[in-house]
């Protein structure tokens, strides 16, 4: 019965009218499992019995005091005075060793963090220390221009490469999808087919962060004027 889909057009209703995003998937499971026949009892059991078994995926919030206090005892300052240390250090190439360490990390399937973790308090400190450091002064759209690059660059070091590892997520699904339409694959196969991609993927950002150098330096001049 389409009814039963109601629990969509609540989620869909609620991100448009940008409700509060964990009461409203709650209120459309509620109301889910209400046409669907199921008491609140069944309704409840079924929540908590749900976030038990993942409550892994939750476990990144413990990460957030972590972070906090590190940058409230100076993490952040520390990663600057380290990075105006390397005199031919710029904001791009910063970001470049980053795209290249994540990009091999996420090949071997090693885990740095993300965003909060790890981009944030160290990479976009190291970044603006050392355009800090070449012209003395940031404005706010330099700062844009290099908390973009750094976030980019977790993005294309993570998803590129994380299916040059065989036991990754992402490169066992593929498998499992294309032996289900018939194709004989394995997991080798797509690994290996992976590295190509993942090379490109660190060449264009090499160019691209290069790029956001002559950027800042743009950027630089306008706020001088």
């Amino acid at each position: 019965m389409l009814i039963r889909l109601i629990g969509v057009a609540i989620v869909v209703l609620g991100l448009i009218l940008k409700f509060d995003t964990i009461a409203t998937v709650v209120l459309a499971g509620l109301v889910t499992g209400l046409v669907g026949g199921m008491s609140i009892m069944d309704i409840l059991t079924t929540l908590g019995n749900s976030f038990v078994t993942q409550r892994t995926a939750t476990l990144f919030v413990l990460t957030l005091p972590a972070i906090g206090i590190c940058e409230r005892y100076g993490l952040k300052e520390k990663a600057i005075d380290f990075i105006r240390s390397i005199k031919s250090a710029t904001a791009g190439r910063v970001i470049i060793v980053y795209e290249l360490i994540r990009t091999l990390a996420s090949a071997f399937s090693i885990r740095l963090g993300g965003h909060p973790q790890f981009v944030r308090p160290v990479v976009v400190p190291m970044a603006e220390g050392a355009a800090v450091a070449k012209y003395g002064e940031i404005n706010e759209e330099m700062q844009d221009i290099i908390r973009g690059g750094s976030a980019g660059a977790e993005n294309y070091g993570n998803f590129f490469a994380q299916n040059c590892f065989m036991g990754s997520s992402g490169t066992l699904l593929i498998v499992s999808t294309l032996v289900g339409l018939g194709y004989e694959v394995d997991a080798l196969q797509i690994a290996r087919w992976s590295i190509p991609v993942a090379v490109i993927s660190v060449v264009l950002g090499a160019v691209r962060n290069l790029w956001l150098d002559k950027q800042l330096d743009a950027a630089s001049k306008g706020g001088k004027k």
